[in-house]
This record gives structure tokens, C-alpha cells and sequence, in this order.
């Protein structure tokens, strides 16, 4: 599933191609055809995105929220759109250019009080500059569920996912067990804007890079790291191999329904 520097990245990369214009808006695949017809010919006012949800705002109050979920693509292009094949859910069309989607967990229309509701079941947003990164750990510091399953909660900081969350407790020196009562405040802004700073190089670059240059394949004279994921990353995925620091072997474990990483000697709880 993408997180939430991707969806940023669509947001901005959509409110280019087609903001401030009307669009042409079609479901070929037919499972949003009456959304399709209510926003065709309208005017897209705007995008944003929050966590991993994309909201592209029309002229009359309609907002089209998409949630790519695990199998949830786009592909665009310039000029008129191709012939269409396989599963489009939505084509999106203007003069210069075409969009498709394929596969999303959610393509859906919401009104306004349905995107307030939306806003407000998700937590702060690391990549929103004015999110309240207090808020999240208002909750994290009630609890006694571990960090990276508070993290990953979506409720309570929206956008971080498996990858961000793994490494973001590397960088901090914590391990992923650890309760979320026992992390203080002072930690807690320590991540938060490390996260921050993450994520928007994520969105900057279009991949997730979490290593100091010191840590760099060039600077250690190793070999890149080779991942569908692509970006250089410490212990994400890298079950058995030496820490990037201590040269200890990387541990796994399912924690959360989830892999978790962790490095035994760089992470341990104070």
C-alpha cells in the first residue's frame, strides 16, 4: 500500500494537470458510473491529500475521495487517452491530458459533511505544514499498545506507514515493542519531526531514503540496496543482514499482523 508521501505526490501531480478546468469524467469499467456523471463537465477547484487519502474537490461541493488501498493505480498521459483496457474504475480527461484509475480500495463521492467526518477520523498528518503533532501523541501516551501499532494507526498519525514507522523508531533508537505510555514528550517530538522531515523528502524525491550520508552505499563503499521499494533504508526488509551501525544482524518479528524490524543493540528502551 503507498503511503503517505505518494498520495501527496498525486495530489499535487493531479491539481497540475487538471485544476482550475473543467473535466471529463467517465467509469468505463461501469462501478462509478453515477458518481462519473454527477462530476463530468465540472470544474476541479482543488486537491489534498491526508495520510494515504486523496480528495479532489469539484465546483457544487462534491469531493472525490480516493483510497488506493493494496492494488490501486494511476497511469496518465498527454494527448487523447488510449483505447481502454482492462479494469478502469475512472478516466478523467481534458484537453492535454488523460488519467486513469485501476484497482482502488475506495472511488467515491462525499459531500461536505462527509469529508469533515473523513478529516476527522484520521489523525495529524506529518506532511500538512499546520497538523497538530501533539494531538497524536495526546493518545499515544494513554496507551498501552506498542509504538508500532500506535504509529501505524491511522487515527492517530495519518500517512506513516510499515516503511516510514520502522525506520522512524530506528532513527530514534527505540524498539517497536515498546508501550506508548512509556514514550516522553520529549521523544515523542523527536519523531514526529523526523517523520516531518522524511516524508517531505519522500515527496521530494519519490522514494523513501531514511539513512544519514555517513550510511550511504558510496560512504560505506557498499552495494545500493536492491528492493521493489527502491531507497536506501536501515533495517526495513532487512532481515539477518548487519545493521548499518552496529554491524548487529537485523531481527523480525510479527507484531501487529505486521513484520516488524528492528536492530537488538541500536533500539533498546531506556
Amino acid at each position: 500500500m503507498p503511503e503517505g508521501h505518494t498520495i501527496h505526490r498525486l495530489a499535487e501531480r493531479h491539481r497540475e494537470l487538471f485544476a482550475g478546468r473543467a473535466v471529463r469524467v467517465s467509469s468505463p469499467q461501469g462501478r462509478f458510473a453515477a458518481g462519473a456523471r454527477r462530476i463530468d463537465g465540472r470544474v476541479l477547484e482543488s486537491t489534498e491529500a491526508h495520510g494515504k487519502h486523496l480528495l479532489h474537490h469539484y465546483a457544487g461541493g462534491d469531493t472525490l475521495h480516493i483510497h488506493l488501498g493494496l492494488y490501486g493505480k494511476f497511469t496518465e498521459g498527454d494527448g487523447p487517452p488510449p483505447r481502454e483496457w482492462g479494469e478502469i474504475r475512472l478516466r478523467m480527461v481534458n484537453d492535454e491530458h488523460w488519467l486513469d484509475l485501476r484497482g482502488p480500495a475506495a472511488c467515491e463521492l462525499l459531500d461536505p459533511g462527509e469529508v469533515a467526518a473523513l478529516h476527522a477520523r484520521l489523525g495529524p498528518d506529518p506532511l500538512v505544514p499546520d497538523s497538530d503533532g501533539d494531538s497524536a501523541y495526546r493518545i499515544i501516551r494513554k496507551s498501552g499498545r506498542t509504538l508500532m501499532g500506535l504509529l501505524m494507526d491511522q487515527s492517530v498519525v495519518a500517512g506513516a506507514g510499515l516503511i516510514y514507522v520502522t525506520e522512524a523508531l530506528f532513527r530514534a533508537g527505540l524498539p517497536p515493542t515498546m508501550t506508548g505510555k512509556s514514550l516522553s514528550h520529549a521523544q515523542w517530538q523527536e519523531i514526529w519531526a523526523d517523520l516531518r522531515m522524511l516524508m517531505r523528502t519522500g515527496v521530494a524525491v519519490g522514494r523513501i531514503d531514511t539513512v544519514h550520508s555517513a550510511h550511504m552505499p558510496e560512504a560505506m563503499g557498499r552495494p545500493p540496496r536492491v528492493d521493489r521499494h527502491g531507497g536506501e533504508v536501515y533495517v526495513y526488509r532487512r532481515t539477518g543482514q548487519p545493521c548499518l551501525v552496529c554491524d548487529t544482524p537485523v531481527r523480525t518479528a510479527v507484531l501487529n499482523a505486521r513484520n516488524a524490524y528492528w536492530c537488538p543493540v541500536c533500539q533498546q528502551a531506556a
